[in-house]
Order: C-alpha cells, then sequence, then structure tokens
C-alpha cells in the first residue's frame, strides 16, 4: 500500500507541478528578487491611520445631520401653527396612483422615480423628499400637516448634503407626530393585509436619540382584581416599555400580590442591561404572569427605589443618567406617601410613571397623584389599541430635561439589516448604523415645556467604513473588524447573520447583539474585548485556529491584534495580521508602459469586488469594470478618476511578473496529447494584488466542474472582507 501511495503521490505531484507552472512562477518572481522591496507592516500605524479616516468619514456624516437638524429647528422656530392649514405634500403611499377618472389622487401627485445603483438600484427621486405615515395616523391631521409643511425646508439641506458627500445614503427625520420624511423619495408598498406598519417613533434611532440612557424598574399588579383583560393589557405594556429599551439602558420587573416577586429570581435586587437577551427573556417571563391575591403596593416601592439608590451610588453601574418607576395597576388604596417621603423626596431622583389598566375611574385621583408628585406622567389605558400612544408618552417626559438644556447628544446605533439589500451583497457587508440627533422646538414661549420635535438621522452602510481598511495592505488571512462599547460587533468577516429557511434567506434573531468575545476566542481572560470596550489602544497576540473552506479545514496560526478606538464615536477598530506572510508587503517598481503591455492582454483579471479605482460616486464612472478604470487611469483617457495609486503599482508589477505564465500554458495545451493526459482542464493562478490569469487547456464545454468557471469570473476568490 505504501508504495502504491507515493507513486500515486509523485505521479500527482509532477502532473499537477507541470501544467500549474508553478516552478516557472517561482523562478521568475526570484529573478525580479533584487529589484523588490520588502517591508515590515507597522501594524499600530496601520490602526492609527485606519481609524482616522474613518474618523473623518463619519465625522462627515455628523455634519449633515447636524445641518438637518440646524434646518429642522429654524423652520419650526418661524412656523406659526396654523390648525386649518391645508396643503398637499407627497405622500409616499399615493404618489402616482390614480383614481378611476385618470386623475391623480389627493396627496398622489405624480412622482419621478429612476433605478440608483448608489441606492442599491432603488427607484428613487434625488430631487425631493417624500411622507410616509403608519396606517393608525391620519394623513391630514392638523399637527401632521403643519409639521409636513415645517419641514419641506428640509429638501434643499438633503440635496446640499448629498452633493457635498457624495457616500451618504438615506437621509430622513422622524417626527414625534408620527409622521416620516424620507430622502431620496421612494415609493412605499403597504404590506399584504393593506396595512403600513411602519412607525418611525418606535425604532431603535429614534428613542436613542430622542432620550438618554435610563434605569428603569417596572412594578406590576398581579392581584385577584387584574384578572382578564386587565393583565392582557397589563402584559401588553409590559413589552411595548420594553421595546423602548436598548443596550444602553437597564432594567428589572416586579410582580406584587400580597407579596414581592422579582419575575427573574436571578436578576432579585439588581437592574441588568436590556439588551436583546435579556429583553426576550423578560418577554416570556411577562407572558406567565398570573393575577391572584391582594395587592399591596408599598413593598414593591420600597424595594424599587432601594435597587435604583444602590446603583446610582455605586458609581459605574447602570445608565448614570434618567431614573424612572413604572407603575402598572388598576388601582392603588393603601398609604403610600411615607415611602415617597423616605426614598424620593425632596429630591424626587426617580420619576414615577404611572398606567392606570381598565375603565374604573374610582382610583384615578391617587395613580395620578403618585405621577404628580414625583415628576412623572399619568395615562389611563383602557383597550389594547391605547397602549402604543401611552407609552411613547414617557419618552417625551424622560427628553424634557434634555431639550430644555438643548443638549443634542449624537447617537450612533448598533449594527442593523437593511432588508432592501438581502440579496444583493455578502453578507457580512449587508448591515450599516445610524447617526441621528434630537430635534428641539426653540420658541421661547414653550421652551420650558421641553418639546421635542423629532429625530434626524442618516445610514452609514459598513462597507464603506471598511473600504477605508483595504484587503491588500492587511495581507493574507488579514482582516479588519468594529465593535461598539458595548462589545457587539458591528462588522467582523465571521459575522452570518443570515441563515437559510427554505429557499429564503432570514436574518438571524440576534444578529446585531453578538458579542466579540463570541468570534474572537480568547484563550486567557477577555483581555481584548475588555481593551475595546473601554476604548483603548494597544496591541496583543494570540495563537487561533482559522477555518477555511467553509469550516472543513482548519488551519493553526499567530495572530497580532492591533486596536483602537475611533474618536466621536462608540465604536473601536481592530486590525489582525497573521505572523509570516502577514508581516511583510513587497513592493515592486514597474514602468506604466510594460505593465499596461501586459494588463491588456485578454485571460486576465481584477478582483472586481476590490476599489482599485473610485467608480461608484460619479455615474460616468459607474459601467466601468475595475479592470477597465485602472486601464483608462493608466492611459490618461479618464484623467478625474481616483484611484489607490499603491495598489495599482502592485497590480502592474504582478502583470509583469505573471505574463510568462501565458505563453508557458499555451505551448502546453498545444502539446498536450488527449490519450494519456486526460483529465487536465485549466489552470489559473491568483497573485496578493487581486489579479488573475487562467488558461483552458480543454474546450471549455467540456469542463467537468463547470461552476468554477462562472466562479473565476466573478467575485468569490476575492470578497471583500477577507481572502
Amino acid at each position: 500500500v505504501k508504495s502504491w501511495a507515493d507513486a500515486f503521490g509523485g505521479e500527482l505531484y509532477s502532473i499537477v507541478t507541470k501544467y500549474s507552472g508553478s516552478l516557472l512562477l517561482q523562478k521568475k518572481y526570484k529573478d525580479v528578487e533584487p529589484t523588490l522591496k520588502i517591508e515590515e507592516v507597522d501594524g499600530v500605524e496601520l490602526v492609527k491611520k485606519f481609524s482616522e479616516q474613518m474618523e473623518s468619514m463619519l465625522r462627515r456624516k455628523v455634519e449633515a445631520v447636524e445641518r438637518l437638524v440646524e434646518a429642522a429647528e429654524d423652520a419650526d422656530l418661524n412656523h406659526e401653527y396654523n390648525s386649518s392649514l391645508e396643503f398637499d405634500y407627497y405622500n409616499s403611499v399615493l404618489i402616482n396612483e390614480k383614481d378611476e377618472n385618470d386623475n391623480y389622487v389627493e396627496l398622489g401627485d405624480e412622482f419621478i422615480l429612476e433605478p440608483n445603483e448608489h441606492f442599491n438600484n432603488l427607484l428613487v427621486n434625488t430631487t425631493y423628499s417624500d411622507i410616509q405615515l403608519p396606517t393608525n395616523v391620519y394623513n391630514k391631521d392638523p399637527d401632521i400637516l403643519n409639521g409636513v409643511y415645517m419641514s419641506e425646508a428640509l429638501n434643499p439641506i438633503f440635496v446640499d448634503n448629498f452633493e457635498r458627500d457624495p457616500t451618504l445614503t438615506w437621509q430622513y427625520f422622524g417626527s414625534s407626530t408620527g409622521f416620516f420624511r424620507l430622502y431620496p423619495g421612494i415609493k412605499w408598498l403597504p404590506d399584504e393585509n393593506g396595512v403600513i406598519s411602519f412607525d418611525c417613533r418606535n425604532r431603535g434611532w429614534y428613542i436613542q436619540a430622542a432620550t438618554s440612557p435610563k434605569d428603569i424598574v417596572i412594578i406590576v399588579d398581579v392581584s385577584g382584581s387584574m384578572k382578564g383583560l386587565r393583565m392582557t393589557i397589563a402584559k401588553h405594556t409590559i413589552i411595548t416599555i420594553l421595546d423602548t429599551l436598548g443596550e444602553n439602558d437597564f432594567v428589572n420587573i416586579i410582580a406584587y400580590n400580597d407579596y414581592v416577586h422579582f419575575i427573574e429570581p436571578c436578576f432579585k435586587g439588581i437592574l441588568v442591561q436590556a439588551d436583546r437577551d435579556n429583553r426576550e427573556h423578560f418577554k416570556q417571563l411577562v407572558d406567565e404572569l398570573q393575577a391572584k391575591g391582594v395587592g399591596t403596593v408599598n413593598k414593591a416601592l420600597t424595594e424599587s427605589f432601594k435597587i435604583l439608590r444602590e446603583v446610582r451610588e455605586d458609581a459605574g453601574q447602570g445608565g448614570l443618567c434618567n431614573q424612572a418607576i413604572m407603575l402598572i395597576t388598576d388601582g392603588a388604596v393603601e398609604d403610600y406617601e411615607a415611602v415617597f417621603e423616605k426614598y424620593n423626596w425632596p429630591d424626587r431622583k426617580v420619576r414615577v410613571f404611572t398606567y392606570l389598566i381598565g375603565r374604573e375611574v374610582t382610583f384615578a385621583p391617587n395613580v395620578k397623584w403618585i405621577a404628580c408628585n414625583n415628576k412623572g406622567y399619568y395615562t389611563q389605558i383602557s383597550t389594547l389599541a391605547d397602549v402604543q400612544e401611552n407609552v411613547m408618552e414617557y419618552l417625551h417626559v424622560l427628553s424634557r430635561p434634555m431639550v430644555i438644556n438643548h443638549d443634542h447628544d449624537i447617537i450612533w446605533t448598533e449594527a442593523y439589516m437593511d432588508s432592501a439589500l438581502f440579496a444583493s451583497q455578502a453578507q457580512s457587508l449587508l448591515l450599516m448604523t445610524t447617526v441621528a440627533m434630537p430635534v428641539f422646538s426653540k420658541k421661547n414661549e414653550t421652551r420650558s415645556h421641553g418639546i421635542l420635535l423629532g429625530v434626524v438621522g442618516s445610514d452609514v452602510p459598513l462597507r464603506e467604513l471598511l473600504k477605508l481598511a483595504p484587503r491588500y495592505k492587511l495581507g493574507v488571512h488579514g482582516y479588519a473588524f468594529l465593535n461598539t462599547n458595548n462589545g457587539y460587533i458591528l462588522s467582523h468577516p465571521d459575522l452570518r447573520p443570515l441563515y437559510k429557511e427554505g429557499k429564503k434567506l432570514k436574518p438571524k434573531p440576534n444578529y446585531n447583539s453578538v458579542d466579540l468575545s463570541e468570534v474572537e476566542w480568547e484563550d486567557q481572560d477577555e483581555i481584548l474585548r475588555t481593551a475595546m470596550i473601554n476604548g483603548e489602544t494597544g496591541y496583543l497576540s494570540m495563537d487561533v485556529k482559522v477555518p477555511v473552506d467553509k469550516g472543513k479545514r482548519v488551519l493553526f496560526l499567530t495572530n497580532d491584534y492591533f486596536f483602537t478606538d475611533i474618536s466621536g464615536t462608540p465604536f473601536s477598530l481592530g486590525v489582525v495580521l497573521s505572523r509570516g506572510h502577514g508581516e511583510y508587503i513587497l513592493l515592486g517598481n514597474t514602468s506604466v508602459e510594460e505593465g499596461l503591455h501586459d494588463l491588456l492582454q485578454p485571460d486576465l483579471s481584477l478582483a472586481n469586488e476590490w476599489i482599485y479605482c473610485i467608480t461608484d460616486i460619479d455615474p460616468d464612472h459607474r459601467k466601468l469594470s475595475q479592470l477597465e478604470a485602472v486601464i483608462r487611469f493608466l492611459t490618461g483617457e479618464e484623467p478625474d478618476l481616483e484611484c489607490d495609486e499603491e495598489l495599482v503599482q502592485e497590480v502592474l508589477f504582478d502583470a509583469v511578473v505573471t505574463a510568462p505564465m501565458e505563453a508557458y500554458w499555451t505551448t502546453l495545451a498545444l502539446n498536450m496529447s488527449m490519450e494519456t493526459e486526460a483529465g487536465v482542464e485549466m489552470a489559473f493562478l491568483g497573485t496578493r494584488a487581486g489579479l488573475m490569469r487562467s488558461a483552458l487547456y480543454v474546450g471549455s464545454e467540456k469542463i467537468s466542474n463547470s461552476q468554477l468557471i462562472e466562479k473565476m469570473s466573478t467575485v468569490t476568490i476575492y470578497p471583500q472582507d477577507h481572502f
């Protein structure tokens, strides 16, 4: 068996060596070695440079949002509210709709839409924004009309922002009255039931920008009187409150009847981060609550005040900002004044919001008194339909201090997926983050009320950010990744946010709260994770196992991790270089004439996913492939093309060194005898600069793996985020 194996191995080795021409290629690189420069990659410098470029790109996005906020606040200042205002606007659901007489319907005028590559080939109108309203908001409500009329002032700013910074994508204004102004304007389609459920006020970016981080204890009455519909409404109210919380908030839930119980006993006496996993866990437990016994609210209130006090005084815990108690009950009878006196007065550091469940009004004055004497807000919820609007009210109260002081905090959301992009991109590149800022009323007469007009936001696709850390600078097995100050990944080649259900791709439920420790497995304690969350700059090396070929094989490598923060944002950037290949970079010098001659050969291509030249900004350049763009750049045909000169230089060098391969392969193909050497079908090579050459030894109809040829011509060998 051993001699068979040796014979087989020897045979295979000699065939592969002969037909691939690998020895010739090695010799060609050896020949040019004296003229090469070999430089060591400085990871610390690299990560700093990348992070500075990312910071300046993100700063441009912030400036765009700031211009919108300023315009919206000025427009509101100069707008007199008019309750009988008549005004036709572009309603994104009604645009281009006609009635039976072939006239455009009201609010649905002609709105020109054209496909635009920059917006994933959706039909858009880049000169104008349009308005989307959820089904439960009346589109001619005076509040809506006044708000839409006032926010018309944003149109020229949207357009101007887009001209100044062509990498901007969607820009929008979500109003506290419920309308959503989106630029560029699009046609919005209702779901299969004809309902438009999107309400900008429930989106993470809106809620995070409208309020600061908060610590919240929800107290729910589960005494016998809450049975039936009341319990259903109460549960729905809790779930709605949970949905307004995010990673920066802390929460716990207490249910009370004869005694107090934390609905999750493990969280007794503490607050937990309101991340996705904890919120889902709470929702399941809330669903199982049952009403029985007699309600005594005092113990529950005492317990809540104690938790909040502990969090407040023990520095470094909780949201360090707002604190509130949400009391959900159908009435309160006992003497609860003493509790507030002991724990909350005179400073009133904790706001108390009360939700009276049901149609009864007997206890309304008591429940209202609790809220009004603790800087809170009182609402009565008698049907399921009231829940959403009433819960949203608390956000306005919590945002009041920010409004009165005009604190325009810039917020960045964690990564999320834009469903329009599902089909089109590599999985790790679908994600985006939103930069958002609140818009306040500047009118003097209402300034002390703290009126929030809405939130302005813009989307930043993470792939735009990663373009600033180009692949070729990181070497084989190198990559860059981003994470947030909550330890969640924004972008990482191993983040696989989608899964297949039947034929459809769907996002995994927790795709935007995958922790860094789940993809970078540290053997020791979580040094890397801790340092990155704290926004430190540093270096670390680790032995890692890297899966290749979709996890069929594993390589053992030593990787060097370099990391730093991106200032002005809650994000950190990490760059990974592998020891050996990743430590050095080759710099060849080739003249343009020499290189161009070899680039123009037919069987040569460049990795189209890589960015040799920027082709996606100027519409005239969009039709060019990367190879065409590089050639025009070198011949000077398109003087205004911006290209990465270092990468183009490497391509020229690789083109010249690998040129003799074509002749070698051609000679072999001509002299092949089909009987003795059947089975060798094609040869190909790829270089670190993304250059590919290939040669067929048989007619293309004879290739046994026909997909391979298709793959060679597309992107899969050089995806954007890893080799």
